[in-house]
């Protein structure tokens, strides 16, 4: 698989944020997966449920995932992410999880959407992935 991100200097600089403009990818096993949040396999929410807790599990189940389907996070191509609109004062732990779990060469394009609710009311974000595996 060959994968590409690229930040053209007439955008802005979204990888501060932790995230690229563009991801372009060829060849592999194109992979969806379904919104994460910040549970255990059990329904739990992990650690505190505060939204940083909840950030962070959000992406290890991503990663988690990835590797069921024979892939690492390194072969994530974008990401789409929900969070409630009440919890926008706290979106730097947002950018922050994407530093810690992406390298700056590997950021996937990503999208923030805040939004009114989420599937259950404990729920402050929620993750979708489309990854690309060789």
């Amino acid at each position: 698989m060959k994968k590409e991100t690229l930040n053209p200097k007439n955008l802005f600089n979204s990888v501060q944020y932790g995230f690229s403009q563009i991801v372009t990818a060829a060849g592999g096993t194109t992979v969806y997966l379904s919104g994460q949040v910040g549970w255990d396999e059990n329904e739990r929410l992990t650690g505190d449920g505060s939204f940083e807790a909840q950030t962070r599990q959000s992406f290890k189940n991503i990663e988690k995932a990835m590797q069921a389907a024979g892939g690492q996070l390194t072969d994530v191509l974008s990401l789409r992410i929900y969070f409630l609109e009440s919890q926008r004062p706290h979106i730097g732990r947002i950018t922050a999880a994407l530093k810690e779990f992406f390298s700056e060469k590997e950021a996937p394009a990503t999208t923030w959407i805040a939004v009114t609710g989420l599937a259950r009311e404990e729920l402050l974000i929620e993750i979708e992935a489309i990854g690309l595996i060789a």
